[in-house]
C-alpha cells in the first residue's frame, strides 16, 4: 500500500469533496495550479480521501503542498493562509478508529519509517459552507482561488530554490 521509495519530486495535493460546496476548494485550486505549472518535477493530485490515505499520497516525495478548506471560526470566507503541520493544535480528537487527522497521519508515517516529505506546507482557504450538496463554491471562496494558486506557486518556487533547481 505505501511507497518506500524516496522521490526528489514535489507534490501538490488538493483535498476535499467536490460535491460539498466550499469543501471542494482544494481540488479546484489544484486544477488551476496544474494548468499553470507544466513541470515534470511536480506531481499534482486531487483527492477526496483523508486520514491514512494521505500517507500513500505524500510518502516518497521530498516536498508536499497540501491544499484544503479550513473553518476556524475566526477568519473570513475566502481568506487564504499558509500553515505548517506545527501550526495545528497538539490535541488529538479521534471520534472513531476510522478517522485520523492530518497531523496524526504524518506522525504515523514518520514512526513507520515511511519516506515522508522533508517539507510540508498547507495552503488553507477559509470555507463558508462545507455542508451543502453542490459543486459550486460560495462567491467569497471562489474569489480566494487566485490568491491560493499564487501561494502554491510561490511555495513551489521556494522549494525549487532550496533544492538548487533552476
Amino acid at each position: 500500500m505505501f511507497s518506500m521509495k524516496r522521490s526528489t519530486g514535489r507534490l501538490v495535493l488538493g483535498l476535499g469533496n467536490p460535491i460539498l460546496s466550499d469543501d471542494g476548494v482544494g481540488i479546484r485550486v489544484a486544477r488551476e495550479v496544474e494548468k499553470r505549472i507544466g513541470n515534470s518535477q511536480v506531481t499534482v493530485v486531487q483527492s477526496s480521501g483523508g486520514g491514512l490515505n494521505l500517507l500513500d499520497s505524500i510518502s516518497g516525495f521530498e516536498q508536499a503542498i497540501i491544499i484544503d478548506a479550513i473553518q476556524t471560526g475566526e477568519g473570513k470566507a475566502g481568506q487564504v493562509r499558509r500553515l505548517e503541520p506545527a501550526d495545528f493544535s497538539l490535541a488529538r480528537h479521534l471520534s472513531s478508529p476510522h478517522q485520523v487527522d492530518l497531523i496524526t497521519a504524518l506522525e504515523l508515517g514518520e514512526r513507520l519509517g515511511l519516506p515522508m516529505p522533508s517539507t510540508i506546507s498547507i495552503v488553507a482557504v477559509e470555507a463558508e459552507d462545507v455542508a451543502t450538496f453542490g459543486e459550486e463554491l460560495t462567491a467569497e471562496v471562489e474569489r480566494g482561488i487566485p490568491e491560493a494558486v499564487d501561494m502554491v506557486i510561490g511555495e513551489l518556487n521556494r522549494g525549487k530554490e532550496s533544492a538548487g533547481e533552476h
